[in-house]
């Protein structure tokens, strides 16, 4: 997919390395397309490291999508320098009155908090009200699903006795998705975090669909059953060495963490991480884009 974004984004440099296609806005401008507009909302820390690892998801289709990077302004990031934040970034504010063809809001480290005990809680609502009219289709990641779950459907988070960390084994119970077109009936993703959401009470909330669960990580997918809304409670988006980096920093910290399981060789934290995920989460992007976002959003976004 040529994706279209600042020349300067430290991601362009990185996915050009990797053979990518990023289109600069010089061509963008003279392809007679409208291209799919996609809003991020990244609410991980380190902002870099995430917008390049989903950048890299949305970039395996034929479609054209211009990207626009979305922090909160009521906390501001301690962990990405502030000149990148505003040469990059946008605020509600300054979008509030447009419309979008999708939006991915991510995950971010904060799940041992209540959710009225996040600092930006308040703001990350009106952003999910805005959604609802202003976003033909809202992907949610990890806690980004589990606070989308919480406020539009009423389903709580639990704490689980230790972190889940690892790549599991998944299940698709819903073959005819379109999400889930051209996956292998079992498939890997990492997940890491700290707290769930109860397949039952996914299954008893109205309005929602299971699509995909583990036997040990619990749910992965959930959708609405208009298709607006999608709930991914694992980290489909994972670079290789993420979940071992994120092992050492809490080791370092002196945190009591479980290795990340099915991940290294052997269980070994010492031994290079062995890569199952990278083809089932480039789908999983794939086809949100194409079959929920491409082939259904209105040509003209005002009729959102």
């Amino acid at each position: 997919m040529p994706i279209k974004i600042p020349d300067s984004l430290p991601a362009a440099s990185v996915l050009e390395g990797e053979n990518i296609f990023v289109m600069t806005k010089y061509r963008a401008m003279h392809q007679d397309i409208r291209p799919l507009s996609v809003l991020i909302l990244n609410l991980m820390p380190t902002k870099i490291v995430t917008e390049t690892q989903i950048l890299r998801k949305l970039s395996n289709t034929p479609l054209q999508i211009e990207v626009e990077l979305l922090r909160t302004a009521s906390y501001d990031s301690q962990h990405t320098d502030s000149c990148h934040l505003e040469t990059f970034y946008t605020t509600f504010n300054q979008v509030r009155g447009r419309r979008f063809d999708g939006m991915i809001i991510t995950g971010a480290p904060v799940e041992n908090l209540e959710f009225n005990q996040v600092d930006y809680w308040p703001e990350l609502c009106e952003i999910m009200t805005w959604s609802r009219t202003h976003v033909h289709s809202t992907l949610h990641i990890c806690w980004g699903a589990q606070a989308g779950l919480y406020f539009h459907h009423g389903v709580k988070k639990y704490t689980l006795p230790q972190k889940l960390s690892g790549v599991y084994e998944h299940r698709v119970l819903k073959p005819s998705s379109p999400l889930f077109r051209g996956f292998d009936d079992v498939f890997q993703a990492p997940h890491s975090r700290y707290t769930e959401v109860l397949e039952g009470d996914v299954r008893r909330t109205p309005g929602l669909e299971l699509l995909s669960t583990s036997s040990e990580a619990g749910i992965y997918a959930v959708k609405t059953q208009d298709s607006r809304q999608f709930f991914i409670l694992g980290h489909p988006e994972y670079d290789p060495d993420t979940l071992s980096r994120e092992y050492w920093r809490d080791v370092e910290k002196g945190l009591d963490v479980p290795v990340p399981a099915h991940y290294f060789p052997g269980d070994d934290p010492t031994r290079i991480p062995i890569v199952r995920w990278r083809s089932a989460a480039q789908l999983l992007y794939t086809n949100w884009l194409n079959y929920y976002v491409y082939q259904t959003t209105p040509y003209d976004l005002s009729r959102i």
